[in-house]
């Protein structure tokens, strides 16, 4: 169901114009935000299982391409005005499963074991806190600090499987770096829904 209460000339993002002028042109009317969300769903066990298999080339090309699916299905509901109250709730929720795949094939084992847990008990708790605001008739909605807070989640697995594709030991800093932002945001982003 679409959601008429939500103006969403007011809350375009930067990518949204760019995406509707470009790579959204190549998806018909008849394709919707929500079926993004669902090959995010379907796909983010694919990621996980090309790279659990060590197979890095093309996981992170598959990586890449289903977290772009996030800026697509965002951009889409927006620029063609298809935001739905499921799309709300679930496409964050296709987020996490997709950096969870990632978290638990590679930042584990390249990384280290308490980046791994923070990051995951964070979205654990964000995930329960959107919950419980939404059975108590609470907006739900993504906001700009788990905007950024996934942009760096999905900017520090894509360092880390450039580091391990080439083999350029030099970058795991950098990778476990903005992970580190990415866990900063993820605590704002947490306190931000007031709890």
């Amino acid at each position: 169901m679409i959601d008429t209460n939500y103006q969403a000339a007011e809350k375009f993002f930067p990518q949204d114009k760019i995406l509707a002028k470009t790579a959204l042109k190549l998806f018909p009317k008849s394709i919707t935000p929500n079926h993004i969300t669902v090959f995010r769903f379907l796909a983010s066990p694919i990621v996980g299982i090309l790279m659990l298999c060590d197979s890095f080339v093309v996981g992170l090309v598959a990586f890449l391409l289903v977290a772009f699916s996030d800026a697509l299905d965002g951009s889409m509901a927006r620029t063609r005005n298809q935001i739905t109250n499921w799309g709300k709730i679930y496409d964050p929720l296709a987020d996490k499963i997709l950096i969870a795949c990632a978290i638990f094939t590679i930042v584990l084992r390249y990384v280290d074991l308490w980046t791994s847990l923070i990051i995951i008990i964070l979205e654990t708790i964000i995930v329960l806190v959107a919950w419980r605001r939404k059975e108590r008739g609470g907006k739900v909605e993504a906001n700009i600090w788990g905007k950024i807070k996934m942009c760096l989640q999905v900017l520090g697995v894509t360092i880390l499987l450039i580091s391990i594709v080439f083999d350029w030991a030099g970058l795991l800093p950098f990778a476990s770096g903005t992970l580190y932002l990415a866990i900063a945001f993820a605590i704002v982003s947490l306190l931000s829904y007031g709890i």
